[in-house]
């Protein structure tokens, strides 16, 4: 099993920056993939960016260019950087990993964009 924690979620304005951190209790270098999901208010949860055990990442055509997935292998740790953030951008933010064929889902993390 994975234990996921996020943080780094809150209230930012247009154009600013925040960066989520997911905490896995077991070693990264064992999980399939890692990374991170949204639900927008009234939305369904939308893949933002993930990444593989072999450093492959992915992002959704909304957030390319302006959010960038990186891991600490030594502190177990995937983040999220999130630069030029829009209103649009408000959501929960979800931790996901993919370890022996099964998903684990943080307990999400709210970001607000709003002036």
């Amino acid at each position: 099993q994975v234990q996921l924690v996020e943080s780094g979620g809150g209230l930012v304005q247009p154009g600013g920056s925040l960066r989520l951190s997911c905490a896995a209790s077991r070693s990264i270098f064992t999980i399939q993939t890692m990374g991170w999901y949204r639900q927008g208010p009234g939305k369904q949860r939308e893949l933002v960016s993930t990444m593989s055990s072999g450093d492959r990442t992915n992002y959704a055509d909304s957030v390319k260019g302006r959010f960038t997935i990186s891991r600490d292998n030594a502190k177990n740790t995937v983040y999220l950087q999130m630069n030029s953030l829009k209103p649009e951008d408000t959501a929960v933010y979800y931790c996901n990993a993919v370890f022996l064929e099964r998903d684990y889902w943080g307990q999400g993390t709210q970001v607000t964009v709003s002036s």
